[in-house]
């Protein structure tokens, strides 16, 4: 037989690379392999700049506008041949960042030819660990895979949720609550909360930390207070570290303690948890017939029963998002630990980020195809809350509750009478008039229940759409 292995061009091993990668393409400018290795090109055209524009190393000349740009470029054309460049130099280093480094000292020859510049290529990777190159590099990546793609996506996404909460805001639901009916709500109103859900995490998100560190060896700044000691190396880190729009970490060991990327997966897992509630909840009301599947919908349902829909997107949603939570839990958990001073535990943890994020972003994805193929079925609705007038039971009790506080008479015990009313047996809009008119209610309370309805029965929950803005 065959083997698959030998294919050209070659059979990804995971589905984001392979059935879902349009989806996700997105996230490879960011969280690829190749993305970290220009990330990491690009950090050591930026130290390279920042020593000799600070004139950090005495006697050593700036750079000019020129080279500068130059060495930019090199970032900014990064692709294909520089991608195989790199994995040549790595397999006679067997060291990936070495490997930039042995790149970028041949660009730079290109770029400063000049005999008297040969020593300007001891500054790339000057005084640096692997460590402060990866961890910047990583907190670049992530910020862009997050502010450029995950979050605009996101957001979409929660934006059609609450579109949907306001167009169905005043459409009338029979709740229920351990699967029971129960007080009535508007269809708004629900997919309100969970558009209010979804937001207060995103909202956290947007606020996320990404934080760097370059200090040496062990973040004390040895090596580089041996080379030049009068300079202010903390200042200067801190100044390079925000010059790429990260925020420094001023005590590390050889790592940047990865506590910042612990807390946003944390975020970001508890969005995916709240969008897995919102799919059961949605897929669920697919299965009472409160929402139809009939938009977009050009797609074989089942393979044998025609008259099938199956809410598929859904159920890939809430399939990604478990795979998502379980790379995000073990990385927010792995992250945070680091033997002493290093362990290399977190290189290959860190490798995971970008499937964490693509398995997210695919669901993200069918949630929001699946959402805009459905229409809210009123009429059913409707049927559901006729079928469960003892859901009036609360209105009824609580209304007497509030007249036997006032002194009003032959109010005693509302809850144990509407109990033998309507436990554990329907009854009918005659059944609960004709109980409300035996109370000896005053006339305005008693006209009141008795013109309610299930489905007027929905209190305040129209309104509450609006904390939604």
């Amino acid at each position: 037989m065959a083997s698959l292995a030998d294919a050209t061009p070659s059979i990804a091993l995971g589905s984001l690379d392979g059935r879902y990668r349009g989806v996700v393409a997105p996230l490879v400018d960011h969280l690829s392999e190749p993305a970290l290795n220009r990330a990491r090109v690009r950090v050591e055209v930026e130290w390279l700049i920042w020593l000799t524009t600070h004139q950090v190393v005495p006697g050593v000349r700036s750079l000019t506008e020129k080279e500068q740009a130059e060495l930019r470029q090199v970032v900014a054309d990064f692709g294909a041949d520089e991608i195989e460049e790199l994995a040549t130099i790595e397999r006679e280093t067997l060291h990936d960042v070495k490997a930039v480094e042995y790149f970028l000292k041949r660009r730079l020859t290109t770029i400063a030819p000049a005999e008297e510049d040969a020593g300007l290529a001891e500054l790339i990777h000057f005084c640096c660990t692997s460590e402060d190159i990866n961890n910047l590099s990583y907190a670049l990546m992530v910020q862009g895979a997050v502010q450029q793609v995950w979050l605009p996506r996101a957001t979409r996404l929660v934006e059609a949720v609450a579109t949907m909460a306001s167009d169905l805001r005043d459409v009338p639901l029979l709740a229920h609550t351990h699967g029971q009916p129960a007080t009535p709500t508007t269809m708004g109103k629900e997919l309100a909360v969970l558009a209010h859900r979804l937001g207060r995490q995103l909202r956290r998100i947007e606020g996320a930390d990404f934080l760097g560190k370059l200090n040496g060896a062990t973040g004390t700044y040895g090596a580089h207070l041996a080379a030049v000691p009068e300079a202010d190396w903390p200042a200067l880190s801190r100044g390079f570290v925000e010059s790429l729009g990260l925020e420094w970490n001023p005590l590390t060991t050889q790592i940047e303690s990865h506590d910042w990327q612990a807390e946003l997966y944390a975020d970001v897992a508890r969005f995916n948890r709240i969008l897995h509630n919102l799919c059961t909840d949605v897929w669920t009301y697919i299965s009472m017939g409160y929402f139809a599947q009939v938009r977009g919908q050009g797609t074989v349902g089942s393979s044998t029963m025609p008259h099938k829909v199956n809410p598929i997107r859904f159920e890939n949603a809430e399939a990604n998002l478990e795979v998502s939570n379980a790379l995000l839990d073990v990385l927010g958990s792995t992250l945070v630990n680091s033997r002493l001073q290093r362990d290399l535990t977190d290189s290959s943890m860190q490798r995971n980020i970008g499937s964490a994020f693509g398995h997210s972003l695919l669901a993200i994805d069918n949630a929001e195809r699946g959402l805009a193929g459905l229409d809210a079925v009123p009429a059913a609705m409707a049927a559901d809350l006729d079928r469960n007038w003892e859901v009036l039971g609360e209105a009824v009790q609580s209304a007497m509750r509030a007249l036997g506080a006032q002194g009003v008479a032959g109010m005693e015990n509302p809850y144990e009478r509407l109990k033998e009313l309507t436990r554990g047996r329907r009854i009918t809009g005659d059944d609960l008039r004709e109980f409300v008119g035996g109370l000896g209610l005053p006339d305005d309370v008693a006209a009141r229940l008795a013109a309610m309805t299930p489905a007027t029965y929905i209190g305040a929950a129209p309104e509450l759409v609006d904390y939604l803005d």
